[in-house]
């Protein structure tokens, strides 16, 4: 079967220069509604790549996504989130891009040509088979990705995938490829539209589901976050509020002292065991 990339497919909308500012903006609208199905039914490759990272994760495992461009940029930019939400250090969940940190804000020529650069990054953070790497591409094509994914899955790592096209080279490389078939973009082979959109909720929907699994909520509250301004640390004092029938000042105090909500939880009923 001919791998045909529909994410690269012309546009359901013509001319679009020549339609006002609403009706650009409703169309796009019209577009983002495919997306959460389109994730929806991607639903089961999502609970079984998340199944078997948690007990890899639970022995010490870390999470690498691999990506150039826009999907790279979400993989960065979900990685650096889980940290401040959910207390975790930064060695865990790791986004790599291909061209590096200078990628985030600027195109690097080939960066995503080189078939054998990602394995090297790779490497070079000491990957093991408790690690799982995931690719992100709406085309299921770039080298970069698909390179590092053929050398992970040798050596015996668990391997996962984003991708907007059915049956793509990527997706023949990963364990568990997870196919959101989001349609062609409003701007033809524009991929950070409703393929970015659609992998933002499904990183979201890894990293959340995993966190949860391992401990770091409780209840639906963030009880790991760190408290790096003064809405977070409200935030924490309100929790230890309603959680241990404190006054606010108490709460807040007891927050600081020991740093997080779970800790300040905890401390406090070990203090006051009958």
């Amino acid at each position: 079967m001919a791998f045909v990339k529909i994410s690269e497919q012309p546009s359901l909308y013509n001319d679009l220069e020549k339609k006002s500012v609403l009706e650009i903006l409703q169309d796009i609208n019209t577009e983002d509604k495919k997306v959460a199905l389109a994730v929806e039914k991607a639903i089961p490759q999502i609970e079984k790549l998340v199944s078997q990272i948690v007990p890899r994760m639970k022995q010490g495992g870390r999470i690498f996504y691999m990506g150039a461009g826009t999907s790279g940029r979400l993989g960065v930019l979900d990685a650096s989130e889980i940290p401040p939400t959910f207390g975790m250090p930064n060695t865990l969940i790791i986004g790599l891009i291909a061209g590096g940190d200078t990628a985030l804000r600027n195109p690097v020529e080939n960066a995503e040509d080189d078939t054998q650069k990602g394995w090297q990054e790779l490497l070079e953070r000491n990957i093991n088979d408790k690690d799982t790497v995931i690719g992100i591409a709406a085309s299921g094509t770039t080298p970069y990705v698909i390179g590092a994914l053929h050398e992970a899955r040798a050596h015996g790592i668990l391997t996962g995938c984003i991708t907007s096209n059915p049956d793509s080279p990527m997706a023949a490389e990963a364990d568990v490829p997870i196919e959101m078939i989001v349609g062609p973009e409003y701007v033809t082979g524009s991929s950070r539209m409703k393929s970015g959109t659609g992998q933002k909720m499904i990183l979201n929907m890894i990293t959340t589901s995993v966190m949860i699994q391992l401990g770091r909520v409780k209840g639906n509250k963030m009880i790991n976050m760190q408290l790096s301004n003064k809405k977070l640390v409200d935030r924490g004092t309100r929790m230890l509020v309603e959680e241990l029938g404190l006054d606010y000042d108490t709460a807040k105090a007891l927050l600081l002292m020991h740093g997080s909500v779970k800790k300040a939880s905890d401390a406090y009923r070990e203090g006051h065991k009958e």
